[in-house]
């Protein structure tokens, strides 16, 4: 008897491999595959503004790195004792205004190259409510259509901000500029969509779920129209497929390590070509190596353990010229 229902997305019609560049941004759900990705030794650049939620902020940071956008001082506001952006996650944030810049610029020109030869852009969106600077806290020159939004609020007090509920056709307006810019700048890059599995339920339960289908209604607009543009259901396994508070986090909100495994796995089935797969199972058992904890590290038996397998990671680098395993073969030798 079957006491679930098992997704298995649909397989891309391109797949990728180790030679081509993956850029991800959006949420913190981006990073926690990021990771995997970093694991088996993929050429990646996630979130160079930190973390992100909504589609007008994650648009105009994308299209921010096309332009290699430098920021100024102008661009900063001073808040508990932290110079800060609006536009940047509070990890760039900094006591020292020239510090803050340096970082967040730093971060725009590693950005504008690593896109503009990269293979695949993810993007995972959060949620569809944003957060407007009211008039009198907005600089002037981003009074533009919204240029107020904020990506995070560093805790800056509500009543500084409106909040509201963006339409299907706006995230879908938004969107569509960002990826107009960005097929100019790297034609053939393909882009995957995913709507985050992380519940926003501080904005509460309906609400968080009238702002995933905004998102959804959005996206799959866009990708019925564009054969570049692909959807990945990162949403649905959590929600729909495992279905169940264990494969959370003990604050019911973020998904736990299992679900994340999980999605991870569906997505090296639906995206990752076979001789790829073969290849990072092969990382998988240097990488095994690398964290395992002998009884005994000093046993002859453990020293050709090591050995054993830096012969083979030496193998791989000959194989794979293209792929950096100089951090792996230092662990292995020391």
């Amino acid at each position: 008897m079957d006491f679930r229902l098992e997704l298995t997305p649909r397989s891309f019609a391109e797949k990728m491999n180790h030679r081509q560049p993956l850029f991800l941004t959006g949420s913190c759900f981006t990073e926690n595959i990021g990771s995997k990705f970093k694991q088996h030794k993929f050429s990646v650049l996630e979130n160079p503004n930190g973390i992100l939620f909504n589609p007008v902020s994650i648009a105009k940071s994308v299209c921010s790195y096309i332009q290699n956008r430098q920021y100024t001082a102008s661009d900063l506001f001073y808040q508990n004792e932290s110079w800060h952006s609006w536009e940047h996650h509070s990890r760039f944030s900094h006591p020292q205004q020239q510090a803050c810049l340096q970082l967040i610029n730093k971060s725009q020109q590693a950005a504008h190259h690593f896109l503009q030869n990269a293979g695949w852009l993810i993007v995972t969106l959060g949620s569809a409510f944003v957060y407007e600077l009211k008039e009198q806290q907005a600089p002037l020159q981003l009074q533009q259509q919204y240029q107020q939004v904020v990506a995070n609020c560093h805790k800056v007090p509500t009543d500084k901000f409106s909040k509201k509920l963006l339409h299907p056709a706006q995230v879908q307006q938004v969107l569509e500029h960002m990826l107009a810019e960005l097929k100019s700048f790297n034609p053939g890059i393909r882009v995957i969509f995913t709507i985050s599995p992380v519940r926003h339920l501080r904005e509460g339960f309906i609400e968080n779920n009238r702002s995933k289908a905004v998102l959804m209604q959005a996206v799959h607009q866009l990708v019925d129209l564009n054969d570049y543009l692909y959807y990945f259901p990162a949403y649905e396994l959590v929600i729909d497929d495992l279905r169940d508070y264990r494969f959370y986090a003990e604050d019911m909100v973020h998904p736990n390590y299992a679900a994340t495994q999980y999605v991870w796995e569906k997505l090296q089935q639906a995206l990752i070509d076979e001789p790829t797969l073969q290849l990072m199972k092969q990382i998988n058992s240097i990488n095994a190596a690398i964290h395992h904890k002998p009884f005994n590290p000093a046993s002859a038996a453990h020293q050709q353990f090591l050995q054993v397998h830096y012969q083979k990671l030496q193998l791989l680098q000959q194989q794979m010229p293209y792929i950096d395993f100089s951090a792996e073969a230092a662990l292995l030798q020391a």
